[in-house]
């Protein structure tokens, strides 16, 4: 997770990933910043985010991007 943090800090500074939990609804990132985050963290983790994956549910808070990470990573 703190790899994770990490890469969403990087990505936007500005944003408190610890407590955001609406990432996508509130448009805090947009397409542009999914785009490069979805590169990012497949190359991390060593896992392929899908177009199925792309979903508010997985991107809305840095939990949930962790939830995603770990189920691909058992696939």
């Amino acid at each position: 997770m703190d790899e994770l943090m990490e890469i969403l800090e990087e990505l936007r500074p500005d944003v408190d990933f610890a407590a955001e939990t609406a990432l996508i609804d509130d448009n805090v990132l947009d397409s542009f910043d999914i785009v490069a985050l979805v590169g990012e963290l497949n190359d991390a983790f060593d896992i392929e985010i899908k177009p199925n994956n792309l979903i508010p549910a997985n991107f809305n808070s840095a939990k949930a991007m962790w939830a995603m990470i770990e189920q691909l990573q058992d696939e």
